[in-house]
């Protein structure tokens, strides 16, 4: 027994409910017994069917359990025993709620065996069971997406096929050795052009031109726009390639990228309309803000940097804690600088001239960077700087380990997820293989090796074996995963990669 109590229940009369016969399961070697009233509360399920079964015929009984004793009236099941446990929680307390450790997946599976809707889940299981969901149709998409780059559309056109060879040329590195090598040029390139920036700026390495003025040095400028030039070929053969021109443009990266090149395009096409136009003062302040653009190629490493990705990641799913963060800044830094200008005004020599003034004081202060340009004078502009700074590291370090536990979480799961894309992959091919040896009858050593090859794929395979991916060489229930494949939902996906 599992310790689950069998409650007497009254009917309408006040009498107390009468016993029913009782039924004996077997639930992969651990029995149990269950009562008639019980399963009936739930007459749609298969155990409230086990019931009436002697009135079934063999055929039927066959069609309930995957065997039957005569002789002890005991129905054998080869199920899950632990799921079992949680079926069964389903008579008794009106819910389900799955056990730590069960498969969300294979828990279904087991539900959808005892004719039980997702709908008596509780409500905590669901949430688990949508996370899981989740996570497969983007182990689903990685896996297509992998699958195009291998092996690409073969329905194609010669012009289409060439427009994704390019895009895997310039987007994907992992997909071709030259691919690598383009992606490892583009990093040295930014870093180049990023270094070429900063020395441009220290005098020692400035010329001066017919008027006097220091500009950067004609080398630097030779290596600025040779950067500029592969910044340039390589954002029109993305764009070029693009699947989707549009979704190309809008991207956060890509916009990025076309800041980087802009402004060198901008200041080239000012220059050539002759020196009387870049004499103004508007164009010459709209080419400096031009020049300090070019800082932004900086965020292009993010595109060849996983880290950095997982990272912009991370911090988006952190908004709610940044925002906390910074209306405790917020809040801390109004009342501070209030309370500092309060006490501090009217001391002769006060540096707190005004509140938005001591803005800047609360700033430096609750953050512990004190510049010490400005300070308070009195006892009590003191205590309010010592209880400020108090509740500033207090305020900063409250929302930190929320952010840090929310970019470690998201970095092992994409660790996981790409594992398992590629563990897909790999049973895929096992798979192919596979049929390779069950296609080849002509050889009688042949057909011996697929067999010992089919056992020792079943043997391999425990109870809560769950392939993601269906059987690759297709038949009546099992399908393949075609390259043109695309999911409108997570349930779809999971539908679709779940046998």
């Amino acid at each position: 027994m599992w310790g689950i109590q069998r409650t007497r229940y009254a009917d309408c009369n006040g009498s107390e409910a009468s016993e029913e016969a009782e039924i004996v399961v077997n639930i992969g070697g651990v029995k149990q017994v269950l009562y008639g009233d019980v399963l009936n509360r739930y007459p749609e399920t298969r155990l409230a069917e086990l019931v009436d079964c002697s009135l079934k015929s063999p055929e039927e009984m066959s069609l309930l359990c995957d065997d039957y004793d005569p002789d002890t009236g005991e129905f054998y099941f080869d199920r899950d025993p632990e799921a079992f446990k949680c079926i069964v929680e389903l008579y008794y307390y009106g819910e389900i709620h799955m056990k730590r450790g069960i498969c969300p997946i294979c828990f279904m599976k087991e539900m959808d065996f005892w004719k039980i809707g997702a709908d008596f889940l509780d409500d905590c299981c669901k949430c688990q069971l949508k996370e899981v969901q989740d996570e497969l149709a983007e182990i689903a998409e990685r896996v297509r997406t992998i699958l195009v780059d291998r092996e690409g559309d073969p329905s194609a056109g010669r012009c289409q096929r060439f427009q994704t060879s390019l895009w895997r040329l310039m987007e994907k590195p992992e997909s071709s050795v030259p691919a690598h090598v383009i992606a490892i040029l583009s990093f040295i390139f930014i870093l180049i052009s990023s270094v070429v920036m900063c020395i441009g700026t220290i005098p020692e390495l400035q010329v001066e031109d017919s008027e006097g003025n220091l500009t950067e040095h004609p080398t630097l400028e030779v290596i600025e726009t040779v950067c500029i030039g592969w910044f340039t070929i390589e954002y029109i053969l993305r764009l070029i390639s693009s699947p989707n021109k549009i979704k190309f443009v809008l991207s956060f990266m890509n916009i990025i990228d076309f800041m980087a090149i802009m402004p060198f395009f901008v200041v080239l096409i000012l220059t050539s309309f002759g020196a009387g136009v870049m004499e103004l003062a508007n164009v010459q302040q709209a080419v400096q803000a031009l020049r300090i653009m070019r800082i932004a190629r900086i965020f292009k490493l993010a595109r060849h940097s996983s880290g950095l990705q997982t990272l912009t990641s991370a911090l988006k799913s952190s908004l709610k804690e940044l925002g906390l963060l910074l209306m405790y800044m917020g809040v801390g830094v109004f009342l501070f600088s209030a309370l500092g200008y309060t006490m501090e005004q009217n001391h002769p020599d006060t540096l707190f001239t005004s509140i938005p003034q001591s803005f800047w004081w609360a700033v430096i202060t609750m953050t512990t960077v004190g510049y010490g340009d400005v300070y308070p004078k009195t006892t009590l502009g003191r205590c309010n700087a010592a209880i400020s700074f108090l509740c500033g590291v207090i305020a900063i370090a409250l929302p930190i380990h929320p952010i840090i536990n929310n970019f470690v979480l998201f970095y092992n799961k994409q660790q996981v997820l790409d594992t398992a894309a590629k563990h897909e992959i790999e049973l895929m091919a096992l798979r192919s293989s596979e049929g390779e040896l069950r296609a080849a009858p002509e050889r009688h050593e042949h057909v011996c090796r697929a067999g010992v090859w089919d056992s020792s794929m079943s043997s391999c395979h425990s109870d809560t074996y769950l392939p993601l991916l269906k059987d690759p060489r297709g038949g009546p229930s099992m399908q393949t995963a075609s390259l043109e494949t695309s999911f409108e939902s997570t349930t779809e996906a999971s539908e679709y990669f779940i046998s």
